[in-house]
């Protein structure tokens, strides 16, 4: 009985020793020599939070259109008699497309122009007789009225003349044909589609901007456009148009012009555009390696008369190798970017020099 209760008791003192110790090594964890005593502190390095200007980058992904995107119509009406031009032929802008009928408006513009021609002379020989006062005020007011009607029909007959050959507003690559040789057109205003043209020397890029960062852009600002297609490609250009009005999801529609030289981009493509604001003021910056944790849940360690505190901190996006931060930390305070693995709440620490 005795050795049993001896046994016991030596057992109750080993846990009071070990229970000691343990709670004397977490005391002096890290105990550094210095001189003839002992300091508890942990080395760290630090900086201090600054306010400084950022470039924000704002990422979105958007659809390429043409920058001129044009239907010709017919402006004469007859049947098609020749074509020149086929899908994805680049056409210059005044090229002829179509060739309509134009016999019965040839022979009008010529009546046209012989009653144009008479009208005139017939004007000159009155306006010499009307100087030397050999008629009166209303025939030479006859001859003038005769004269620009004349005109007017000439030059509608002309304009109708030359509708007989459509052409192309625009320089750019055809992308449908909707007549064949043979076919009636019709002008205004039931005028037949003849063809499309579209223009991609340079292409806009179409995205939606939500509203918190609508209000840093503006036009003329660089942007910047990539595909998945072109790996090694980006696509310079700048903001040329921001909506006024939002949609039900609170974004604004943005068009980016982009340069496409080589016309690599098609209209109907998916890019990734990258906007980088000229102006987006200054924020607090602290390095990105202070940060415990994600950013989504970030913490960090401040300096306060040589102790570290532990503080929840608020970020708003990253910056290269700097974090802004919104909440949580105060301009000049002083946060560590060195050493925090060994720190805990309110424990001292040196810095380092």
């Amino acid at each position: 009985m005795r050795t049993r209760t001896r046994i016991a008791l030596i057992g109750g003192i080993v846990v009071v020793i070990l229970i000691v110790l343990i709670a004397r090594n977490r005391a002096t964890m890290n105990e550094a020599s210095h001189g003839d005593g002992i300091v508890t502190a942990i080395s760290v390095s630090v900086v201090p939070a600054e306010m400084k200007p950022v470039s924000r980058q704002i990422a979105v992904v958007g659809t390429i259109a043409a920058s001129n995107d044009v239907v010709v119509l017919s402006e004469a009406q007859g049947r098609v008699l020749k074509l020149d031009f086929e899908v994805g032929q680049y056409k210059s802008a005044g090229s002829v497309l179509v060739e309509v009928d134009s016999e019965l408006k040839g022979a009008t513009f010529k009546a046209a122009q012989v009653t144009y021609e008479k009208a005139k002379k017939d004007l000159d020989r009155y306006e010499a007789l009307y100087a030397e006062h050999s008629i009166s005020d209303s025939q030479i007011e006859q001859a003038r009225w005769t004269y620009e009607s004349a005109e007017a029909q000439y030059i509608v007959a002309r304009r109708q003349l030359n509708d007989t050959k459509i052409t192309t507003p625009i320089s750019g690559i055809v992308t449908a044909r909707y007549v064949n040789v043979g076919t009636m057109v019709m002008s205004a205003p039931q005028a037949t589609q003849i063809a499309n043209i579209v223009d991609i020397s340079r292409v806009k890029a179409k995205v939606s901007v939500a509203e918190k960062d609508v209000l840093s852009l503006r036009v003329g600002d660089p942007a910047e456009a990539a595909s998945d297609l072109y790996p090694h490609t980006s696509f310079p250009g700048t903001v040329y148009t921001i909506s006024s009005k939002g949609d039900e999801g609170h974004t604004y529609a943005v068009e980016v012009l982009l340069n496409n030289p080589r016309q690599q981009l098609k209209a109907g493509m998916f890019v990734d555009v990258t906007f980088s604001p000229k102006s987006a003021g200054s924020a607090l910056i602290i390095p990105r390696q202070a940060i415990l944790g994600s950013l989504q849940d970030a913490k960090l360690y401040v300096v306060k008369e040589g102790t570290a505190k532990l503080r929840a901190v608020t970020t708003d996006g990253q910056f290269g190798t700097d974090v802004e931060i919104t909440d949580g930390v105060k301009e000049g305070e002083l946060v560590v970017v060195d050493g925090q693995d060994n720190l805990s709440d309110n424990i001292p620490v040196v810095i380092r020099k």
